[in-house]
């Protein structure tokens, strides 16, 4: 009853709802793309699942059409970061917003490019998005790989080593930081690979992926999301 309870409340908030959809999406690409190199019959079924993918997909980028004004709040919070004492870190993550709010717009051009709600060429507008997507990524891998440097930094510091009665306590705390911090750079590590694929061929390993590696790297990256949601953290809009 309380894996239940769990899932119904997860369902109705939006960043749960997306969360698990999100999983699911990359979890019928993960099967579904395993099942189409198998026989007919296993095939079959292997491409309805990529169908129910891509629906689910799609899904997730309708709601997203909402996101704008959350992602402009968050950004207008953060501001310059100068409550942010790193100014490496600072950085990142200005810039990192600003890609982040500049991917929304660009996604919802190339859908309704897709829909003939406008008449123009939707193919640069998903391109412009991907690569969006792909530079906020990046971003944050090296934001996290910062944060991470600097939480090791405060472990091997000797005047809260020399702090016994607080040392426990606060090692502690920054070893949970390390952790969290470790699994969003697996996270965003298996998106950007995927984000990558989506590029034109020719960059990089770009269209070169079949259907189940990148199921496989999104639902590494959807339990990740799902395992740290489960816990307190602050949180912005959810990619893609």
């Amino acid at each position: 009853m309380a894996a239940l309870s769990s899932l119904v409340s997860a369902l109705e908030s939006y960043r749960g709802r997306d969360r698990l959809i999100r999983t699911l999406s990359y979890g019928c690409q993960l099967i579904g793309g395993l099942l189409a190199e198998q026989s007919s019959v296993r095939s079959e079924v292997g491409k309805r699942l990529l169908v129910i993918s891509a629906q689910l997909s799609h899904c997730r980028t309708v709601l997203r059409l909402f996101d704008d004004l959350a992602m402009l709040a968050y950004s207008r919070q953060y501001g310059l970061g100068a409550k942010e004492e790193d100014a490496i870190i600072r950085c990142l993550s200005v810039i990192n917003n600003l890609a982040d709010q500049l991917y929304y717009p660009c996604e919802h051009v190339a859908w309704a490019a897709d829909a003939k709600i406008i008449h123009i060429n939707s193919t640069r507008w998903w391109i412009l998005s991907t690569a969006l997507w792909g530079l906020s990524l990046l971003l944050g891998i090296g934001r996290s790989l910062k944060i991470i440097l600097n939480l090791r930094r405060k472990l091997r510091n000797p005047e809260i080593k020399s702090a016994r009665k607080t040392f426990r306590r606060e090692k502690k705390t920054l070893e949970a930081q390390v952790k969290s911090e470790t699994l969003t750079l697996l996270s965003n590590l298996a998106d950007l690979a995927n984000a990558i694929h989506w590029l034109p061929p020719g960059f990089l390993w770009a269209r070169r992926f079949p259907p189940w590696l990148v199921g496989l790297l999104g639902t590494v990256s959807s339990l990740i999301i799902l395992y740290q949601a489960s816990g307190p953290r602050s949180e912005k809009s959810d990619d893609s």
